[in-house]
């Protein structure tokens, strides 16, 4: 029977009739495309079908690849052979490095907290001990490893696994202090337990506390050193099932350390000391230091420290051994920062660190734990932080991470993505960035170096941008998906620094991080880099390869909003929109402070948060600040934080607005064009029928980046709020939002945070993260009120809280037609509000690049106005063709070269994009999408072609214009965790999958869709986490991944002599599957734990599960085992046959010398 696609059938019936019902959207985001009316004609309909190529089956969703440090560490492990390092995490996630490229993450579903992990070493697995009390066995042959066996312990707690290298059973320590004896290969539980009563002396009349470390013996595996919390150490026989030897301390073990020869060992105790302890005298230590301890002049006893939570003791063949240990600090010096302390010899290193340590791990050439350690790095696990130490050098030095863990150096506050930029912007921000590297790294290679990683297929470069709360701004090589640091921007250098002290007699209006960078707009074509600071300031960047020393030129601006103090003189001989000429505030001096106005009394009016260096800047090659634009105070009231930003290199325009209006600045001429209120941008055309009110004193301050939780959302708690009443992505999204409106009901949390704060104090606290904001997930349903200019999004905001504010949330420059009767594209600034209005303003801009620097620009009113459900989120505009038109751009040139010939060279400019379109047509489609609803109009008729109506009880966080596979498509990330893509122009429904739950504001705030079907997040205050919604990218993404086994043989142990060689030795003599097999050992209590078994390799199966290759795929998985058994198989016939020659060799030896001799001469 034939098969047929039942989604194509759908897509095949959408397209061929784009008149339709409205099809409301439900609770999961779907919805339907609605045709206004049905009108027939031109104005209704595309003049000719634009032929759509994407279909649903161009899209799928799949996490690619996690960067950053893992959230929350706490458990390490190294594989020496392998040379792969594993860190697990407190939200049971693991993440496995080599060399840069290979960078695996996995989760356990449990989320459970990983204890401790176990490499077998180079085996491609790892073990994992979760706080759940589960083991796990993790398949890493393969790109994305897969758990193949699972072992939950019912009745016991695990505290500590130790698995002997090269072998099969895992031996498990438990809070009760037993022991257990798991089998690797099939995961199940021996019969054979070593209970804590048998292990401790009869007369002992205490329990011995949970089991804190496990090792068998360099010496002979059949010897099991146990210690136990409360000092308790027994050296257990396996073979003899009792106890060789008891010690006894009287102070806690954290751990313990064998030396290579199996003769002593050394534990760490939790009164900072370090016991040294000989097997033939086990009555006392044979050594004790507490190496941070003051010695007593009286001879006592040296006082103790903190504890030493970890020891390790390594040996080298030609010097002293290493001691090296965390903790055990001093308790005299409380401030002092966490250490690692080195012993070698008579030396001792402390090397303190910046962040608390979780683990460390010393790196040795020998993976044989009966052989000289010969150590040569430690690998120590910060909370924050990896660094590996280098041993072989006598100053420490660390090694340069080559890992990209520092994204949280100064916490995330916005990110932005691009994909397939222009190729040379890689190695020229690399160029700049390289200069900036630190000195005094270990010239050694990075000794994590494990597994193996590729190009791959996809060619096109990648850059992420990250906005910092230090006001630091970072640019990464994304390409391939790895992640690589390009160049760091600072931003704060542009303002003098804060003196202590200071803070409550300035402008300031946030009280930590007051450069924290809330939004960004970057340009790749001209380089043009513009940033947005939460101390409401714009700042203009220019690229230029040379440094420069000169004054940084700043202007101020004042927005405000109420209706009353708009100046606006004979309105009824002046049209409704002022001349800009006559909007332009008193300029300050461009280049000196600007903080020129005295501030009398509390009064403050007119002065700008910050104060602009006054004095010329050193400014070195990369990203030079060209232009500071800063919102005042007025009348008292601190300027409201920005919500908008946009800049275009061709028009030399940047333009920003927030909740009380919109500002276009002239970058060129340095100077301010427009300056006014959201109401006063429609002129005559306004919808709404507002009144004007009287000044509100209300001290509710825009708060979007700066109202900080790390509790995850309450839905009960933020019910009354209105869904789009945070600032959402960067944007004020509501003008019933806090910052906007007295009127606005509080919740609880919002009341006892008003109270928190002093009288006239603004609601500002640190600027951590976009990591620790609070957002207001909808929770009310709203009715369609499509053709209503009620834009009511809660029951809570009364209807004269409306009409107060109305917040620029989008902005847009391009070439388009303004008005209904245009008959050519013109320049015009598209300004979305947080009421769903559309204004297009015109600018007229000189006409010869020789007059752009002296004729004033203006904007005018064009009349238009279009409207939209929901606050504006994005704007684009297609060709007549339906093509993706890119904004008009000036090619880059640098503004500092040497040649006196750049000076007078025109600018380049490219005003249509693709250039095979330079005839426009006579329309173009605008699209605009909104945080409930998308539209496509028809320019000029300005007729609206397509609606759909995306969600109606949630609201949109970000929706993006992308191209994918030489197509275009609209990208939207819903409140309620939906990704929905829509075609364009007709708006079909293309993907719509409850992909990613929205737990906090830090999903929200970075959430950012790309070209290529390329999408990312901060997923935890530390790592950002890359998706794709192509189906392509899927499926290649195996081939991009990197390898984590790669194939390696075993180094072989040293010569240990004849006899031993000859008779096995003690250790070799220990059958550990005889000792704990079933047929000796019998079975495990069934209660005690249960076998889960896990997808194992069939997890790299995916999406083929029943198809030819599904089957063939698994058949290929089977025949790699099977192939690599009978390898092993092979090797070990080979082994027993060069085993058999030597003995028989010997035998034949032994013969000749003693055939001759008679029986009484032996």
């Amino acid at each position: 029977m034939k098969k047929f696609n039942f989604r194509k059938v759908l897509d095949g019936l959408t397209a061929a009739s784009p008149v339709g019902s409205s099809g409301g959207g439900s609770g999961s985001g779907a919805g339907g495309s609605v045709h206004p009316g049905g009108t027939a004609g031109a104005a209704g309909t595309p003049r000719e079908e634009i032929q759509e190529t994407l279909t649903s089956d161009y899209f799928q969703i799949c996490k690619t690849v996690r960067h950053g440090f893992p959230y929350l560490p706490t458990a390490l492990a190294f594989d020496p052979v392998q040379k792969i390092l594993a860190i697990g995490t407190r939200t049971g996630a693991i993440r496995i490095l080599g060399r840069p490229g290979v960078d695996c993450y996995c989760q356990h579903e449990s989320g459970a907290a990983v204890l401790q992990l176990q490499f077998l070493i180079n085996e491609g697995a790892l073990v994992s001990a979760c706080a759940d009390d589960a083991l796990h066995l993790w398949n890493l042959r393969q790109k994305r490893p897969a758990i193949l066996h699972s072992l939950k312990f019912n009745r016991e707690r695990i505290t500590y696994c130790h698995l002997p290298f090269q072998s099969k059973w895992l031996y498990v320590g438990t809070e009760r202090g037993n022991t257990h004896i798991v089998n690797i290969e099939s995961f199940i539980l021996s019969g054979y337990v070593i209970m804590w009563n048998k292990a401790i002396e009869l007369s002992t009349k205490t329990h011995p506390g949970p089991v804190v470390h496990l090792s068998d013996s360099p010496r002979d595996e059949g010897k099991l050193l146990i210690g136990y919390e409360n000092g308790t150490i027994v050296f257990w026989d396996l073979r003899s099932k009792r106890a060789d030897l008891r010690a006894y301390y009287d102070e806690a073990i954290h751990s313990v350390a064998w030396h290579h020869e199996g003769k002593q060992f050394m534990c760490s105790h939790s009164d900072g000391s370090l016991t040294l302890w000989n097997l033939k005298s086990p009555n006392r230590p044979f050594q004790t230091t507490i190496p941070h301890g003051k010695v007593q002049r009286d001879g006592k006893k040296p006082e103790s420290c903190k504890p030493i939570l970890k020891v390790e003791y390594k040996t080298c063949k030609n010097s002293e051994p290493f001691v090296i240990f965390s903790g055990g600090l001093s308790y005299d010096k409380p401030c002092r920062r966490p250490s690692l302390t080195i012993m070698h010899g008579k030396a001792i290193t402390v090397l303190e660190m910046d962040h608390p340590i979780v683990d460390f791990l010393t790196l040795c050439e020998t993976p044989y734990p009966n052989e000289f350690q010969e150590p040569y790095a430690v690998v120590v696990l910060l909370e924050k932080d990896l660094i590996v130490v280098d041993l072989t050098q006598s100053n420490f030095p660390i090694f340069e991470n080559p890992y990209p863990i520092d994204i949280h150096e100064s916490p995330v506050t916005c990110t932005e993505y691009f994909a397939d930029c222009p190729p040379d912007l890689i190695p020229v921000l690399y160029s700049v960035g390289a200069k900036h590297k630190k000195q005094g790294y270990s010239n050694k290679e990075w000794p994590i170096s494990g597994g193996a990683w590729n190009l791959g297929a996809q060619t096109y470069p990648e850059i992420i941008i990250t906005g910092h709360a230090d006001g630091s701004v970072k640019f990464w090589d994304a390409s391939a998906i790895t992640l690589q640091m390009l160049y760091k921007l600072k931003t704060s250098k542009v303002f003098e620094k804060q003196k202590v002290g200071e803070g409550k007699a300035t402008a300031e209006i946030v009280e930590e991080d007051p450069f924290a960078v809330q939004m960004m707009y970057w340009c790749p074509e001209s380089r043009i880099f513009c940033v947005a600071g939460v101390s409401a300031y714009v700042i203009v960047y220019r690229f230029s390869k040379h440094e420069v020393n000169t004054e940084i030129a700043s202007l101020e601006v004042r927005l405000q909003c109420e209706v009353e103090d708009i100046i606006t003189p004979e309105p009824e001989t002046n049209p409704p929109f002022p001349d800009a000429s006559s909007q332009l505030p008193s300029l300050k001096s461009l280049s000196g402070s600007t903080n020129t106005v005295a501030c009398e009394g509390t009064m403050k009016d007119s002065i700008p948060c910050l104060s602009v260096k006054a004095r010329p800047v050193r400014m070195p090659p990369g990203y030079q600040a060209d232009l500071v634009i800063q919102l005042v105070w007025v009348d008292g009231e601190p300027p409201q934080q920005i919500t908008s930003l946009a800049v275009n290199s061709a028009y030399g325009l940047v333009a920003f607005g927030n909740c009380n209006g919109l500002a276009v600045v002239d970058f060129m001429q340095k100077t301010v064009l427009l300056s006014m209120g959201t109401l006063d941008l429609y002129g005559s055309s306004d919808p709404y029928q507002r009144q004007p009110r009287s000044p509100r004193k209300s001290r509710q301050f825009a708060a979007g980046l700066t109202e900080l939780s790390d509790s995850p959302v309450s839905l009960e708690l933020e019910r009354c709020k209105s869904p789009t009443s945070d600032h959402v992505n960067g944007h004020c999204t509501s003008p019933t939002s806090q910052s906007c409106s007295s009127g606005k009901r509080l919740s609880s949390a919002d009341v006892s945070r008003a109270n928190r704060r002093g009288p006239g104090r603004p609601p500002f606290r640190k600027a951590q993260s976009a990591a620790c904001m609070e957002i207001s997930l909808p929770v009310t349903t709203e009715e369609n009120r499509e053709n209503s200019f009620s834009r009511s999004r809660s029951s809570s905001v009364s209807s004269i809280d409306r009409d107060s504010k109305e917040a620029i949330t989008a902005l847009y420059f391009m070439e388009s037609f303004a008005r209904k009767n245009d008959s050519a594209v013109s320049s015009c600034l598209w300004v979305g509000t947080g009421l769903g209005m559309v204004i297009i303003l015109s600018l007229n801009l000189p006409a010869s690049d020789d007059s752009r620097q002296s004729e004033p620009v203006t904007v005018s009113p064009s009349g238009t106005v279009l409207t939209l459900k929901g606050a504006v989120l994005t704007f684009a505009c297609l060709d007549c063709m339906g093509t993706l038109t890119h904004q008009p751009y000036e090619v880059w040139r640098d503004p500092h070269s040497a040649d006196d010939g750049d000076k007078t060279r025109k600018r380049k400019l490219v005003m249509h994009s693709p250039s095979s379109s330079q005839d426009m047509g006579d329309h173009q489609f605008a699209v605009i999408c909104s945080e409930k609803q998308a539209k496509v109009f028809s320019l000029p008729s300005q007729t609206c072609l397509y609606v759909h109506n995306i969600t109606e009880t949630s609201f949109l966080l970000r929706a993006d214009v992308v191209t994918l596979c030489n197509s275009v498509c609209l990208a939207c990330f819903c409140a309620n965790g939906h990704i929905m893509t829509l075609s364009l122009p007709s708006l079909r429904p293309l993907l719509d999958i409850n992909y990613l739950p929205v737990t906090d504001m830090r999903i929200a705030r970075t959430f950012c869709f790309t070209n290529e079907g390329q999408a990312l997040y901060l997923s935890s205050p530390t790592e950002i986490q890359r998706l794709t919604y192509s189906q392509e990218m899927c499926d290649n993404l195996q081939d991009m991944l990197g390898d984590l086994f790669t194939p390696v043989e075993t180094p072989e142990a040293q010569n240990r002599g004849f006899l031993k060689g000859l008779f096995g030795g003690s250790g070799q003599a220990f059958d550990r599957e005889e000792l704990f097999g079933e047929a000796t050992a019998g079975k495990a209590s069934r209660s005690l734990a249960q076998h889960i078994p896990g997808s194992g390799g069939i997890e790299g199966v995916r999406g083929a599960a029943g198809g030819v290759i599904g089957d063939l795929t698994r058949a290929r998985i089977a025949l790699d085992e099977r192939g690599q058994k009978l390898g092993e198989l092979d090797e070990r016939t080979a082994s027993m046959m060069a085993s058999a020659e030597a003995f028989s060799k010997h035998a034949h030896e032994v013969m000749l010398k003693y055939k001759d001799k008679k029986w009484y001469q032996f």
